[in-house]
């Protein structure tokens, strides 16, 4: 009997907790905190080639617009050719990627400039004293001169001036001091197909599309995919002996 009331006793209490919602919630156990790994330290010359090797290599692919790479990738890749091991791709598949993702880099980076370059042309291509040639070159006549017209294997002499289409002037002979002679084979396709139009003695200014310019990568300062104006005058033509 007397076990009897202690169960009694015991289902009324816990039953009134339920009721009365003062059941007591169950603890949840303290997460440790998770110690952070040290931080890499230089120890000796091994550590320090090592870590300088990754440094020439990440600086390089970033110079080339390269600014993310999959490191446990780039870790294998050096661990399976130092350590002797057939790699994943061999040498011509490894030219073929790069190639094919710095290109890739290259259009993505170079498209607003290109843009720009198509509209000012198809803008410029409007104008009565404008005129334009197959390849997509434009020009325009300043001066007629009257002398002899180089052909492709011949050296030319000019007075130039380049900018890009907003204006800003990127080179010209003056900077130099001296006209420029130069092979007609030895310039962008723009300069060798506007030359041939050219008498010694004539002044043209060009507008020169991406394509046959210094194309979609940078070049010496200039912008991939820049359109280029070129006021030139052909001073004389060195026929080719």
């Amino acid at each position: 009997m007397k076990l009897l009331l202690s169960f009694a006793v015991l289902f009324f209490t816990v039953t009134l907790q339920a009721q009365t919602g003062t059941t007591k919630p169950a603890t949840k156990p303290v997460a440790k905190p998770v110690a952070k790994a040290p931080a890499p330290v230089l120890k000796n010359m091994y550590d320090s080639v090592s870590y300088a090797a990754g440094v020439s290599v990440a600086n390089f692919y970033k110079q080339q617009g390269i600014t993310k790479l999959n490191t446990a990738m780039v870790s294998k890749a050096v661990n399976d050719i130092l350590g002797g091991k057939k790699p994943l791709l061999d040498d011509q598949a490894c030219n073929n990627v790069m190639n094919s993702y710095m290109a890739k880099i290259q259009s993505e980076k170079s498209k607003p400039t290109i843009e720009a370059g198509q509209k000012f042309l198809a803008q410029n291509k409007l104008r009565p004293s404008v005129k334009t040639t197959t390849s997509g070159l434009q020009y325009e006549v300043i001066t007629e001169g009257t002398g002899i017209k180089p052909t492709p294997v011949d050296t030319f002499v000019v007075n130039y001036r380049g900018t890009y289409i907003n204006g800003e002037e990127f080179d010209a002979s003056s900077r130099r001091g001296e006209p420029l002679k130069y092979g007609m084979s030895q310039v962008i396709p723009g300069w060798t197909e506007g030359l041939q139009l050219m008498a010694v003695g004539s002044k043209y200014k060009f507008f020169i599309p991406y394509n046959i310019a210094y194309g979609a990568y940078d070049y010496n300062g200039i912008p991939g995919g820049s359109t280029l104006i070129f006021e030139i005058e052909l001073l004389d033509v060195k026929k080719k002996q």
